[in-house]
């Protein structure tokens, strides 16, 4: 087994399902709480990183959350934090994430006009998000970014100078999955 089997947040325990994935700030991981309900467990790390650096993550993330919220991004809930051990418990979004749909090659380009929607709205917040596809998941036809990390506006690192690189087979994306073993080869209808 590659993931512990439970974890707890705040003392309740939550039996883990699977690792649903590892990103600069932490592993997030796919749990059912003890009355059946399916939720993500993210659990703050505190691995090296040679291209961001960070504060205190946990409050960082909880600041974000409030700021994403208060500007309308459509975001998972959060159901409970966990200070001493630096958990967040959070609503599952369940999907394919863009990624993947980009990966078998089933990208929806009214996707990317929502991305530029969403940004315009960001934007004008003076905010970025971190715009890598593996952090959206479409629910019901409307994004839902899935990480709650956000930063002041850089415009280069905004979804026209960076992100949108890895929103479709460019040769960017290709290079990230094929570094990462992902089959770029397209699903066949």
């Amino acid at each position: 087994m590659d993931h512990p089997e439970f974890l707890t947040v705040n003392g309740i325990p939550y039996h883990v399902e699977r690792l649903l994935g590892k990103g600069k700030g932490g592993y997030s991981y796919l749990v059912t709480a003890p009355e059946g309900r399916r939720c993500t467990l993210k659990q703050i790390h505190h691995e090296p990183c040679d291209y961001y650096q960070f504060g205190d993550k946990l409050s960082s993330e909880l600041r974000d959350y409030e700021r994403l919220c208060a500007v309308g991004v459509p975001l998972p809930e959060l159901y409970a934090v966990d200070h001493a051990q630096e958990r967040l418990l959070k609503e599952y979004i369940e999907g394919d994430t863009i990624y993947h749909l980009v990966l078998r090659d089933r990208m929806n380009p009214r996707y990317t006009e929502q991305m530029r929607a969403l940004c315009r709205t960001l934007y004008a917040a003076g905010l970025n998000i971190d715009y890598f596809p593996t952090n959206f998941i479409p629910r019901d036809g409307t994004l839902v970014y899935v990480d709650y990390e956000c930063n002041d506006y850089m415009e280069q690192w905004d979804f026209e100078h960076w992100g949108v690189k890895y929103w479709s087979r460019t040769e960017e994306f290709l290079a990230y999955a094929k570094e990462h073993d992902h089959d770029v080869s397209p699903a066949l209808p």
